[in-house]
């Protein structure tokens, strides 16, 4: 046998081992498509309510935990509108009595100061005075606190929360799991964790079925699931980590399906990020979504604090940041980017109408049956014959 066969042979042999083998088709937004059915429903006749942690909501859009997000103005307005809002607990709201000028600050910021300006922001302390009265003013305006805060703060801030009115206490990290190992100090036990906080406690973020169920089993109301799909987040990039959203949140409604056959007890699933246009929430909610959280699609709003710009939560890491300030812009009110009418042909305004019609032309009359629509795998659909569109060769 010559020296070039026996070379051959070997890498024969790595190659029908090789991990790349056993890789994982996995679907984003972009690469699906909804197909129609055998039944259409009256618009008008869709209902679009949803439940979390015992809130009924009009709508099932969640305004995410991010500072140029949510703070307690949009909290109300978006509860007026028929959604929630959740407020960051380890964020500047807390942080600051009077958050405008350093939200100014950010927003003005140049990109070459971005980073070192967004760390000096978050330097300042977490105050409880003032989570609690974030908490105050959220129930004094009749509007249920659904809070968050990080593993590591969480075991403090959780029952002070708690204490202070809070109604839903959401968990959220850049990946949940319910084994967290550490020897430096002692990790939350999350089961422990939601048997004495005393209000419902919800997880995040997670992209996976076994990750899920695990969580599910530790007593949780609702899982967060994503990890890097939003606009101004690179943990993708840093980290290399994510998998894609249609994928994730199938994976874990699978979970949460299969923990409802074994337990009875349903937990809520909540998709959270990567959504930018009506279609996107539409796909979300047919791969198996509860509920939607939106960042930068709401940062857009004139009642966002972020003053048309938006930041990953983990952007503030003076040594690793996994997010960046991104220039969403103004484009009106929360109302318009909601529930329209839209202005523009992009399927970036009017987002809940958009889901409405799309679940009409399903045939879905409610987020369940949407849940059962038909999903196809159509990477092509969005750019199929649409040659005539503005810069685009024929």
């Amino acid at each position: 046998m010559t020296t070039h066969e026996i070379v051959q042979g070997a890498s024969a042999t790595a190659r029908s081992s090789s991990r790349a083998d056993g890789l994982r088709h996995t679907y984003g937004f972009d690469d699906v498509s909804l197909a129609p059915g055998v039944a259409t429903v009256e618009p008008a006749e869709v209902d679009l309510s949803a439940r979390l942690a015992g809130a009924t909501l009009g709508m099932p859009i969640l305004a995410a935990a991010m500072d140029a997000v949510t703070d307690v103005r949009l909290a109300i307005e978006l509860n007026r509108l028929g959604g929630l809002a959740v407020l960051n607990l380890e964020g500047l709201q807390t942080r600051y009595e009077d958050a405008e000028p350093v939200l100014q600050r950010i927003a003005d910021a140049a990109e070459a100061d971005i980073a070192d300006i967004l760390a000096s922001s978050y330097a300042a302390p977490v105050r409880e005075g003032l989570v609690a009265r974030r908490i105050a003013e959220l129930k004094g305006s009749g509007v249920p606190a659904i809070v968050a805060a990080t593993p590591a703060s969480a075991r403090r801030l959780g029952p002070f929360a708690a204490e202070h009115g809070a109604d839903v206490f959401l968990v959220q990290s850049q990946v949940s799991s319910a084994r967290h190992l550490a020897s430096g100090y002692d990790p939350l036990e999350l089961a422990e964790f939601t048997r004495l906080m005393g209000i419902p406690v919800a997880v995040g973020n997670t992209t996976s079925y076994d990750a899920a169920y695990q969580l599910m089993s530790q007593g949780v109301a609702a899982v967060f699931v994503g990890v890097g799909p939003g606009a101004a987040c690179t943990t993708r990039e840093v980290l290399g980590i994510g998998v894609p959203q249609v994928t994730a949140i199938a994976d874990v409604a699978a979970a949460r399906d299969a923990f409802y056959d074994d337990t009875g007890r349903y937990v809520t699933v909540v998709a959270d990020g990567g959504m930018r246009r009506g279609g996107d929430l539409a796909k979300a909610t047919a791969a198996g979504a509860d509920l939607l959280m939106l960042g930068s699609p709401l940062a857009r709003a004139s009642e966002a604090p972020g003053r048309g710009t938006n930041w990953g939560m983990a952007a503030s890491s003076p040594i690793l940041p996994r997010g960046t300030r991104i220039r969403v812009g103004t484009v009106g009110p929360l109302e318009r980017i909601l529930l329209g009418p839209a202005r523009v042909s992009d399927g970036t305004e009017n987002l809940v109408g958009a889901l409405r019609q799309s679940m009409a032309a399903l045939g879905a009359r409610d987020i369940h049956e949407m849940q059962g629509v038909e999903m196809v795998f159509a990477p092509s659909a969005a750019s199929e014959g649409k040659s005539w569109l503005p810069g685009r060769a024929l």
